[in-house]
């Protein structure tokens, strides 16, 4: 009786403390991170001693996905609580042709609507100033940043990736430093200089780095360090680790920051990528490999397996959630907007529909998450490997359905975490049962679906991409 009264009490308890003043946010999403491009997650090469210790002076969650196996989807996501299914914005923008595959892909939405409530929005709302400090890549100035809720954007613009990370950077939303200066370094000193003036509220940075993403340049210094080290396990490239380093320095300025002016035991920051690490791509001349692995998953950015959407998910909030922990629930994206509106104490109102779930009660300790399943969906081709496809993970189980042939496979992931082994022949009620939930997901999400392209010419299927028209 004793041990379910305590349960009961744990339960209907406030799953936070009284807190003076709403907490700080720092969310930070590195591009193109693989899920072991961390010391925290098992790399040998790659130096990240800050990250390391906001992984264990934090939670870090080991099945954490991206919202889709390319970028924009997820940025997208990440911000508006949203399955980039019902967003219908499912590939990266503004993505490419490909006009002799067997399915062509749906018209697509090409840049976050105006009509789309962000994290921003609700937090400048309730009395945040609001900064997006690095890559938007969410469509062109009409679809910006300041657009969605930021007060200030910093070096956002419609482009992926920056012309150069040294200055000048060419980059129109941001002036260039002196010559030579570190793109990753540059916007932290962005973001530390906010937190400086706006101290004496509560604040939401959104720092979505351009690094780790191509064009692949660090700091000669850097990597001449890691060129004398060599390479460690599946890890090679010295000039990515340089560029791996510069993100692990810039979480570390930042904490120094937060602590000096006392506000990091009320600051929650969130450390994520946007899809798993550039190991390879494919076309029609074969495989070529990427600046980085990710062993023991499967693929990487652009493919259809664990390798293209499982990523890093560190979050640190010193005043609630407890140092060490270490959680195996799979979580996506979406889930940290719901996430930070709760902790903030904004509700939505009923019409602002997410698809993600706020993970506070796994941070707390004191419940699980209430959901059965995670979904994606990429109804595109792309040159890591990814053909059409929808996936759902329910569980130990992942199943991914190709819509080319209709075609499923299903992995358990427990067992399998390298999805080597498709058993969906083995396990039949399992993958009817999946498909069945997942059909049921891309109806109710509204998803877009590919059709059959009357254009289609086996020959000509692989050709390199053509550069999607602007529209």
């Amino acid at each position: 009786m004793i041990r379910t009264l305590l349960a009961f009490a744990l339960l209907c308890a406030p799953l936070l403390p009284a807190q003076e003043r709403a907490p700080n946010v720092i969310l930070m999403l590195v591009d193109d991170l693989g899920w072991t491009d961390l010391g925290c997650q098992g790399s040998k090469y790659y130096e990240t001693p800050n990250i390391d210790q906001l992984a264990r002076d934090g939670m870090r969650f080991t099945d954490a996905y991206s919202a889709c196996t390319v970028c924009s989807p997820t940025r997208a996501a990440v911000l508006t609580g949203k399955a980039p299914a019902r967003l219908h914005i499912t590939d990266w923008i503004a993505g490419h042709q490909r006009p002799y595959t067997r399915l062509k892909s749906p018209e697509w939405t090409k840049h976050l609507p105006l009509e789309e409530t962000t994290l921003a929005e609700h937090l400048r709302e309730a009395g945040y100033a609001t900064a997006s400090i690095g890559k938007w890549h969410l469509g062109g100035a009409e679809f910006g940043p300041e657009k969605h809720g930021f007060d200030v954007n910093i070096a956002g613009y419609e482009a992926g990736s920056p012309p150069s990370y040294f200055s000048p950077y060419k980059i129109p939303t941001l002036t260039d430093g002196p010559e030579g200066e570190f793109l990753t370094d540059r916007l932290t000193s962005e973001a530390v200089q906010f937190i400086q003036r706006n101290k004496e509220r509560p604040f939401l940075i959104y720092l979505p780095h351009y690094a780790v993403h191509t064009p692949i340049m660090g700091k000669p210094e850097v990597a001449a360090k890691y060129r004398a080290k060599g390479p460690a396990g599946n890890h090679h490239d010295p000039v990515y680790a340089a560029l791996v380093e510069s993100v692990d320095d810039s979480v570390g300025r930042l904490r120094a920051a937060l602590k000096e002016l006392s506000l990091d035991e009320n600051t929650i920051f969130i450390f994520t990528s946007d899809n798993g690490g550039l190991s390879h791509l494919v076309n029609a001349q074969g495989w070529r490999r990427g600046p980085t692995d990710n062993s023991p998953l499967r693929l990487g950015k652009g493919g259809p397996y664990e390798g293209g959407v499982r990523v890093p998910l560190i979050i640190n909030w010193p005043a609630v959630v407890e140092a060490g922990g270490v959680n195996d629930t799979p979580v996506i994206s979406h889930d940290l907007a719901p996430t930070v509106l709760e902790a903030a104490g904004v509700t939505p109102g009923a019409e602002h529909v997410m698809d993600g779930v706020s993970l506070l009660p796994l941070l707390t300790q004191k419940d699980f998450l209430k959901r059965d399943a995670i979904y994606w969906h990429y109804p595109h081709y792309h040159p890591g490997s990814a053909a059409p496809h929808s996936a759902i993970r329910e569980g130990d189980w992942k199943l991914v359905f190709f819509h080319e042939d209709k075609r499923a496979e299903l992995y358990n992931l427990r067992r399998d975490p390298g999805e080597m082994d498709n058993v969906a022949d083995i396990e039949g009620d399992v993958a009817g049962r999946l498909v069945q939930a997942l059909d049921g997901w891309l109806e109710s999400t509204g998803a877009q679906m590919p059709e059959d392209n009357p254009d289609f010419n086996i020959e000509r299927a692989w050709e390199s991409p053509r550069p999607a028209k602007k529209k």
